[in-house]
């Protein structure tokens, strides 16, 4: 039996929402059609992590942009993800109601992500979702992304919990790494990656596809 975490950290792409083959879109559509690139999906699927900006200092090399014309591309990606996104908004199935279970149950909860501030408003508040979140960490707030345990050690910090108190909930293996080296156990859901991919970290409690399954009522009581 799993005991009561006392607070819950999420990720949000892929965790909260199912939205990664969005976001693969609309790099692909950057980087092909504004960038003058050939990249195939696999190929830009295997780059969604991280802040927009190591995003594309890995695709496109340190020298190619300006961080100016790295902040005009990011907001012009996630434009693009927010258009073609935004009919298919929706929690997970179950999510909606495992964080109303918690709030209830009064478990401070955050969200601690690699997206930029304008995409996690666009899910809170399109979603009506904010009210439950004690905090919210974006890649504004912080200086080393995933798989370093900055985001998940500052949401814990601002929900004055205890790292190893917290329960994280995340879709890929860069991020359920940053929860060991942040010395959290973490929750895998399968959106876009299968178990086998995790089989070399050793704090994930459980996978699932979604949050519907009995594991998510048996963790609060």
């Amino acid at each position: 039996m799993i005991a009561t975490p006392q607070a819950l950290i999420f990720d949000l792409n892929g965790t909260m929402i199912n939205d990664m083959d969005y976001h693969t879109r609309a790099w692909q559509q950057i980087f092909n059609e504004d960038l003058g690139g050939n990249f195939t999906w696999e190929e830009v699927k295997a780059q969604m992590y991280g802040k927009n900006q190591e995003v594309l200092v890995r695709v496109f090399g340190p020298e190619r942009f300006t961080e100016q014309e790295m902040q005009a591309l990011s907001l012009e990606k996630e434009r693009h993800y927010q258009q073609a996104f935004l009919p298919e908004l929706a929690l997970l199935p179950g999510l909606p109601t495992f964080l109303e279970r918690a709030w209830q149950h009064q478990i401070p909860m955050a969200i601690a992500s690699a997206a930029i501030l304008f995409n996690i408003d666009f899910v809170l508040d399109n979603l009506n979702i904010r009210h439950y979140f004690k905090a919210v960490v974006s890649a504004d707030d912080v200086t080393l992304s995933k798989p370093h345990p900055e985001t998940f050690l500052k949401a814990a910090e601002l929900m004055a919990i205890e790292p190893t108190n917290c329960l994280v909930f995340e879709d890929v293996s860069k991020g359920a790494e940053a929860a060991l080296n942040a010395g959290m156990q973490a929750v895998v859901l399968t959106t876009t990656h299968q178990p086998a991919e995790f089989n070399h970290l050793n704090n994930i409690i459980h996978f699932s596809a979604n949050f519907q399954d009995g594991f998510f009522e048996s963790l609060i009581k």
